[in-house]
């Protein structure tokens, strides 16, 4: 500019442009101020930002994963149900549709793109128009990653009107610079997809997929990525599920989106906005799904691992948020098949019970006679009413008035749910009419636990009914009776009258359990013979010859763990016990003599794969070989014997396999039992009401043989149909050494007679 020029521009001109430059200069420094401040997080004003070593490392909640021994996923726990996966395991039309509609520039810019800014700026500011997001995709994982919108990261002067939103995406363009250094344009991408929510309970693209169109992520076409990508915008207002159109709307502008940056033709996208959204959705959680008791059991035990093991920088494991994987010992196949088992056996055993009851109360006393005011005394042990008793402040008009108050609920039953008006009394009085079930199978040989079933259904009955629950075993504790007769040298020939038996015991009325059928033959059998036939009267008596004291101990030592009381009834199974102890016990008898624990958890791994701890099966000696092989004999009888419990067992079963089994029964058929063991496997089932006092009015209609057997029938011939799963038929292995006892009755009977006893005297006090 020429002098002259110079001379011509007004003074106020040169001062305005000077000021204007002034201004600029001290805006940049300013703002690069400012920027160093919330870096640092000058004097605590603007809130903590993530360290470098947070940054390489970033501390996700990702949720814990449970796998069967085959290898299936049974279910995770979280918080946030979030699976991570690699960039090679997302399908290339999601990266191209989130690319295409969340950052088309991504490839371009280093974490913050100017382009965007300055539209967002224009439109928002100064035009007063919907501009869109102007975050790139590393802002947005920043965002995700580090929550930095939290109250957690605020600072003193994130209260301030407007200041807030400033200082927040403020540290997101550095976190995302930060990021770019840190990760690829790819671990970035992957990164935002495992950390986004899609709604739905859905966290990360894993289980987005899962959820809604039951794929992997590799999986997951144009259309189907279109959806997903649309969710980020609003899950819930997009959601495919609650808000269709919207979805629909919203996928096409994807598609749009594609078609404005090249990857898709607009004959492509004219084909796929005309598709429907076809959905396979479905929302994980801890009702759905294999083992959905099983799980819930071992939560409890693996948050108390977590408790009693550290980290190595002595921080405590977090189940719901470090991505553990669990390997069990279960078998997704052989769970299938248990859970199958029980359904199909469980609903036409309940029909049978409501048959039975034609119209009337099952909850009845001794006599059959119906319990006055059941319900109202149940409802007093729920959990709503001690909340109304809070509430209402123990005004008992008006509990029962909220008690009786029909509202709206879906409510369970075996032909699928079904929505009904209902009272909490409706509802309690509905519930208690169902039978239960527990089932549990396990490898003898190595304690492994292949299928575990706790009930009927777990949205609507949560108690499990295979470690939870205990109940008397009836005669299924017979068979610790015999064990210790057989140590104690008594063959499986050994024979008694079948007649009452009278014991006496200081200060008590005399004991003389009846036969279930209220006969006495009074012929000579077996004990083989009395074991297979559940002839209550011969247990008695060897009760009697053995004494309570020497049979709980031999209980104990073959691995039934809860309280035993040391009388004569014992000997018919009148203590509490649970289906996890029994079959563990039994399992003693199958596995040589060695009782190996129950044993359900293989290894726990952390996220990365590294083994944090690997678990083996506590074991020991707790009979001889050739005792537990007489016991496998002695089991063998129920299918052998004339009479035997375990005869309707099916003969396509039983051919060309040696079987052991025994059913159980208790009083009013409270309690049905049945536990069945191969060479291979050892499996029990437990039938009957949730409170004792529901039952079949028929003893015949509720027995053991009835009620539990076909379960492990059904499980059996499903386990053998299953080729890959290996277990075939066979004997029970016998013992290297020959056996010292005689059990050809025979040869036993004519080499001595000894141990027969006609004659005894029946009321003689043993004790």
């Amino acid at each position: 500019m020429s002098k002259s020029k110079q001379a011509s521009t007004p003074n106020w001109v040169n001062k305005t442009i000077k000021f204007l430059w002034l201004a600029f200069a001290a805006g940049v420094v300013g703002f690069i101020v400012f920027i160093w401040m919330v870096s640092v997080n000058f004097l605590g004003l603007f809130g903590p930002l993530p360290d470098f070593k947070a940054l390489e490392n970033p501390d996700t909640e990702v949720a814990s994963q449970l796998f069967s021994s085959d290898g299936v996923l049974l279910g995770t726990y979280y918080r946030q149900n979030r699976s991570p996966v690699t960039y090679d395991e997302l399908s290339p039309n999601l990266v191209k549709a989130l690319i295409a509609t969340e950052d088309e520039r991504f490839e371009e810019h280093s974490g913050i793109d100017l382009k965007a800014m300055i539209r967002v700026f224009v439109k928002s500011i100064i035009l007063r128009q919907d501009a869109g997001g102007g975050s790139t995709l590393s802002q947005q994982t920043a965002k995700n990653l580090f929550n930095t919108r939290t109250d957690a990261n605020q600072g003193l002067l994130s209260s301030v009107p407007g200041l807030r939103m400033l200082i927040i995406k403020t540290k997101e363009w550095i976190v995302a610079t930060q990021l770019e250094r840190a990760y690829t344009k790819k671990e970035i991408l992957t990164l935002y997809l495992n950390t986004s929510e899609f709604g739905s309970n859905a966290y990360g693209i894993k289980t987005a997929a899962e959820t809604f169109f039951n794929k992997k992520p590799s999986e997951l076409n144009i259309q189907e990525s279109a959806v997903l990508v649309g969710l980020f915008k609003a899950p819930t207002y997009y959601s495919p599920v609650f808000n269709p159109e919207n979805s629909l709307r919203r996928r096409n502008t994807v598609l749009g989106q594609m078609v404005k940056n090249d990857v898709l033709s607009d004959s492509e996208y004219d084909s796929l906005a005309a598709l429907p959204i076809e959905l396979d959705y479905n929302v994980a959680n801890h009702n759905k799904g294999l083992a959905t008791y099983f799980r819930e059991v071992l939560k409890a035990d693996l948050i108390r691992w977590t408790k009693e093991n550290l980290k190595s920088d002595g921080s405590s494991y977090d189940l719901f948020g470090d991505g553990l994987k669990i390997y069990t010992t279960i078998d997704s196949r052989m769970q299938r098949y248990a859970e199958e088992a029980v359904a199909e056996h469980m609903e036409a055993l309940q029909q049978k019970f409501y048959d039975e009851m034609r119209g009337r109360e099952p909850w009845v006393d001794s006599e059959n006679r119906v319990i006055p005011n059941f319900i109202e005394n149940a409802v007093k042990r729920t959990e709503a009413y001690r909340l109304l008793k809070i509430r209402y402040k123990n005004d008992e008009d008006s509990i029962n008035i909220k008690l009786n108050e029909k509202k709206p609920m879906k409510v369970f039953s075996w032909e699928g749910e079904v929505d009904t008006l209902m009272s909490t009394m409706d509802s309690l009085r509905y519930y208690k009419k169902f039978l239960q079930t527990g089932f549990m199978s396990m490898d003898p040989h190595t304690g492994h636990i292949k299928a575990w079933v706790g009930g009927i259904d777990h949205k609507y009955f949560k108690f499990d009914h295979v470690k939870q629950g205990k109940r008397q075993p009836g005669s299924t504790f017979k068979p610790f009776v015999y064990a210790a007769a057989i140590e104690n040298g008594y063959s499986p020939c050994y024979s008694v009258v079948d007649q009452p038996v009278e014991v006496y015991i200081p200060g008590q009325p005399a004991w003389s359990p009846a036969n279930a059928n209220g006969e006495f033959t009074y012929e000579k059998m077996t004990i083989r013979q009395a074991m297979a036939q559940s002839v209550n009267s011969v247990t008695a008596y060897m009760m009697k010859k053995l004494s309570p004291k020497i049979v709980v101990e031999t209980a104990k030592r073959l691995g039934v763990t809860s309280d035993l009381e040391e009388v004569p009834a014992l000997a018919l199974g009148v203590n509490d016990v649970s289906v996890f102890e029994m079959v563990g016990a039994f399992g003693t008898f199958a596995n040589k003599g060695e009782y190996t624990t129950p044993f359900y958890i293989d290894r726990i791994e952390d996220k990365n794969g590294n083994v944090i701890q690997q678990f083996t099966p506590k074991k020991r000696p707790a009979m001889s070989e050739e005792h537990a092989y007489l016991m496998t004999y002695m089991l063998r009888g129920g299918f052998d014997e004339a009479g035997g419990t375990s005869q309707g067992v099916p003969y396509s079963l039983r051919e060309g396999n040696e079987l052991g089994g025994k059913t159980g029964t208790t009083q009013n058929a409270s309690d049905g039992w049945y536990i069945g063991m191969s060479k291979d496997l050892v499996s029990g089932v437990w039938v009957g009401g949730d409170d004792r006092a529901i039952h079949f009015r028929s003893w015949i209609s509720g027995q053991g043989g009835r009620t539990a057997r076909p379960i492990w029938v059904k499980y059996m011939e499903k386990v053998y149909a299953d080729e890959s799963l290996g277990y075939t038929k066979g004997p029970f292995p016998r013992p290297e050494r020959p056996l010292s006892i005689e059990i050809d009755c025979d040869a036993y009977e004519q080499e001595s007679q000894r141990f027969v006893d006609f004659d005894y005297d029946a009321k003689k006090n043993d004790f």
